[in-house]
């Protein structure tokens, strides 16, 4: 076997390791979420955008942040209003397009979740020092074809 061929099956079972880790770490995200605040990934995903944008959105950039169809966005907005977390609201601009954004009561639960979903994060990484996280955020800037900044 050639030098490039060793190499790109390197490339290929690294990349099946970061898939197995994502995965691995979502998994235990999605549990935590739903064992200890009874919600889901996609709800906390949806509140964090809304939460950093820091005012109403239209849906549609909604769907682009998180990178899912507006049907997906919609149906986790549906039940965030349902729960008196999000609200929608006509545009001062456009008629035809809808904001949504957190209620007081979807920014203190969010604020909350957020707490606890960093102290998770951190519990998960928790071997990993300074050095490494610089070392795996250099690596994964390279790999976005960023560089270092």
């Amino acid at each position: 076997m050639s030098y490039g061929a060793t190499l790109s099956r390197r490339r290929l079972r690294t990349w099946i390791r970061l898939l197995r880790i994502t995965r691995s770490t979502e998994n235990r995200l999605r549990e935590f979420l739903r064992v200890n605040f009874d919600t889901t990934l996609p709800r906390f995903d949806v509140a964090a955008a809304l939460y950093r944008n820091g005012k109403p959105m239209k849906m549609s950039d909604l769907s682009q942040r998180l990178l899912v169809s507006n049907g997906n966005a919609t149906a986790v907005v549906d039940r965030l209003e349902r729960d008196a977390l999000a609200r929608r609201l006509p545009s001062d601009d456009d008629k035809r397009v809808v904001l949504v954004a957190l209620t007081d009561r979807g920014r203190a639960w969010f604020e909350e979740l957020a707490a606890a979903h960093e102290r998770e994060v951190n519990a998960i990484f928790a071997a990993l020092g300074s050095d490494e996280l610089d070392t795996i955020r250099t690596l994964m800037r390279q790999l976005e074809g960023k560089g270092d900044d």
